[in-house]
């Protein structure tokens, strides 16, 4: 690292020094896009800098060896094997590579939770009109005690069994977004398991948020934006799938150069103009998948170098973020006169993400909100904060009730968890007195 920025720094607004960050922007939104540091920032451009100055050689002879340093990196991260790793543009594009590759039969079902991320959910419902396979949706409302979870899994898988069908494939986050809690998901693995079933696990909110152990836990498969929690630029995800699995694994999206297609004896071999590669098949399916700037994948390397050199670790990081954001959960709630979003087990707020709900009821009595108006409250907060206040934190209506994601991350305090909590408390006012029907939905 150059320009001083390899110093270890406290947390808090001192680490603010290492990121591109507005003086003025309150950011307590990390989980969404994430963010990187400069000294990543200054190795993506770096890498740039390189494939610009002889593309040709960078894409058909270098790049490979750039790839393979980046996922070794990576593995011994997530401590499974380097060749049961490749990186992806974005956990999305993780989800549809499974659910494109697998071949589903007439009675094969896809379970998952109501709580799936909105573009996986679609990915299903798109697979569902192209294939045979149906879907099984599970629903939930939090809080939720662990145990509830998993046992309202349990006995939807138990029940498609008993009228004839075959749950193959189950899809559930680590931690999930809307609302943002931690998953039950090494159980979840284990019963899938038990049942016979795929594991497809929705780690975008995972890859340096919480302790993962994959090459422990082994689900069917994984994938997780680097460019959320691990400080990568975006769009970065790395995609696992144990060997035992690389099999169904037929193709990347879009098929590239990688593919290689079921021939006959007298079927001539399609070209691929890139050289030859010891890798398994399943690593050369990613190796290049069409051109684009994968910069960002040569960033993991620095990355966790900043977050031993700069931060002191993993573990110092992923302490502070999840008790900041405990903590500055817990003031704004009380600045609001309301409540944090948790079980009696203390094991949702397990992560870097809190919820807190809004002081606004839904209903039809006088200074309330309409059910059907809970998405237009919600786009008109969101605005706002941005118009009027240069901050954001994601509202959502969950279980009848309107609440407010805040992520705790590296570069925040309590004092960005109490102003943004005066700024909510005043938009929500201004809910209630109805200012909301004017927004034109941008």
């Amino acid at each position: 690292m150059a320009n001083g920025f390899n110093v270890q720094t406290p947390f808090g607004h001192a680490m603010r020094s290492h990121f591109l960050f507005d003086p003025t922007y309150t950011s307590l939104n990390h989980g969404s896009f994430g963010t990187y540091p400069i000294p990543v920032r200054d190795r993506l451009r770096q890498i740039q800098d390189i494939s610009e100055s002889r593309p040709d050689v960078f894409f058909r002879y270098d790049l490979a060896k750039y790839v393979d340093a980046a996922r070794t990196a990576i593995a011994g991260y997530l401590e499974v094997d380097a060749g049961e790793c490749v990186f992806l543009p974005n956990a999305t594009t993780g989800i549809n590579t499974v659910l494109r590759s697998l071949v589903f039969e007439k009675g094969d079902v896809i379970v998952y939770f109501s709580t799936i991320y909105g573009a996986c959910e679609k990915t299903v419902e798109y697979i569902k009109e192209t294939t045979p396979v149906q879907s099984a949706r599970v629903e939930v409302s939090y809080p939720i005690e662990d145990n509830d979870l998993v046992v309202q899994f349990q006995e939807k898988v138990k029940q498609l069994k008993s009228e004839g069908q075959r749950p193959k494939l189950a899809i559930f986050d680590t931690v999930s977004s809307l609302p943002g809690v931690r998953v039950p998901w090494e159980r979840l693995v284990d019963i899938c398991k038990q049942e016979e079933m795929l594991s497809m696990v929705d780690g975008a909110h995972g890859v340096g948020h919480i302790e993962l152990r994959l090459g422990k836990v082994q689900p069917d498969f994984f994938v997780s934006n680097c460019h959320k929690w691990l400080y990568v630029p975006r769009g970065c995800a790395v995609f696992y799938v144990p060997e035992r699995n690389h099999h169904l694994i037929r193709t990347s999206i879009p098929t590239s150069h990688g593919y290689e297609p079921f021939t006959k004896d007298d079927q001539e071999v399609l070209f691929n103009p890139f050289p030859g590669s010891e890798q398994s098949r399943f690593v050369k399916l990613f190796q290049f998948v069409g051109t684009s700037d994968i910069g960002p994948y040569l960033c993991i390397e620095e990355a966790l170098k900043f977050r031993q050199e700069v931060c002191s670790g993993d573990s110092k990081i992923k302490e502070y973020c999840e008790n900041i954001s405990t903590e500055g959960g817990k003031k704004v709630a009380e600045l609001l006169d309301t409540e944090v979003m948790e079980n009696s087990e203390q094991t949702l707020m397990q992560c870097c993400l809190t919820n807190v709900k809004l002081p606004l009821k839904i209903g039809e009595g006088q200074g309330e909100i309409r059910k059907a108006d809970a998405f237009a409250v919600v786009a008109w907060i969101a605005k706002k904060q941005t118009e009027e206040h240069n901050m954001f934190v994601p509202p959502f209506f969950h279980a009848g009730c309107l609440w407010a994601r805040f992520s705790g991350q590296i570069y925040v305090e309590l004092q960005d968890f109490v102003a943004a909590a005066e700024v909510l408390k005043g938009l929500c006012k201004r809910v209630e007195k109805g200012e909301y029907h004017n927004h034109n939905g941008a």
